[in-house]
């Protein structure tokens, strides 16, 4: 596992160990992972592909999130896999279009560098490509607590996901064969926009919440005052711009885990002590 202490790796954990699988987690800092019992956590950092030895060492099957903004890195990170493991499944995005010559944003585009990369790598894998996830939600908190208004640019509306769902899906992915060479888009069972999901959260919690709009220009000043790196920044907002409309819903979820994607709603409902 890589990425476990974030919102769709520890979900991935969690299910993974409920399933009665052996589970080894990769962490920069192990003693504050804070991860479930049962995960035995290891010391690795994947900027440092020497570091995971340990990790790897006997592991079949690995879950690979990559938390950078380019792919550098990446094939010294696979080599390593490979070594070990015959099977990876790899965290995308539903944005990542295979018939472009490039993507129409730098996260897309860095999915699309990381597939290929994976694809040649000699190992058995599948591609899990998300949409919106709901935790991203998360990054509202603070300003729905304190003025019920969440300030940003807006991006065009898409069938956010669960991060549950998604985890549900990684751990047949995972665990099940008939997988290799698949390329699953995720998605919920709604398209909404940030303004409906700002909206969805205010009625979880019980009080009017709303959306408001703003500038590109403003909302990049306002990151960069908050000290979010400049290229993490301009990524962003490079999606803000560019995103296209998208209305599309995937059955995938139900088909592979037997259950209907979760809505919004329910996320809302779930975190709605974050947000109070």
């Amino acid at each position: 596992m890589t990425g476990a202490t974030g919102n769709v790796g520890r979900q991935v954990v969690v299910q993974l160990l409920a399933t009665g699988a052996v589970v080894r987690a990769s962490a920069r800092d192990p003693d504050s992972a804070g991860l479930p019992e049962g995960a035995k956590v290891v010391g690795g950092d994947l900027s440092e592909p020497d570091t995971l030895e340990g990790t790897l060492a006997g592991i079949d099957t690995v879950f690979l999130i990559w938390p950078f903004l380019a792919p550098e890195g990446a094939p010294a990170v696979l080599e390593a896999i490979a070594g070990h493991a015959r099977r990876i499944v790899y965290l995308s995005s539903s944005g990542v279009n295979e018939d472009a010559e490039r993507q129409t944003d730098p996260i897309n585009q860095l999915h699309a560098d990381m597939e290929r990369l994976i694809e040649k790598s000699g190992l058995e894998w599948a591609v899990l490509r998300s949409n919106t996830i709901a935790s991203n939600a998360r990054g509202w908190a603070e300003q729905i607590r304190t003025t019920h208004v969440v300030r940003g640019p807006d991006i065009a509306a898409t069938a956010v996901i669960h991060e549950r769902d998604i985890a549900a899906v990684a751990v047949h992915a995972l665990t099940d064969d008939g997988h290799a060479g698949a390329k699953y888009v995720l998605t919920g069972p709604q398209v909404l926009s940030r303004a409906e999901q700002v909206h969805t959260i205010g009625e979880a919690i019980g009080r009017p919440t709303r959306f408001e709009k703003v500038p590109v220009q403003v909302a990049r000043q306002q990151m960069l005052a908050d000290g979010r790196p400049p290229a993490l920044v301009e990524a962003l907002l490079a999606s803000a711009e560019t995103r296209p409309e998208s209305n599309l819903i995937t059955s995938t979820v139900e088909e592979i885990t037997g259950s209907p994607a979760r809505t919004f709603r329910s996320w809302a409902e779930e975190h709605a002590d974050d947000f109070r």
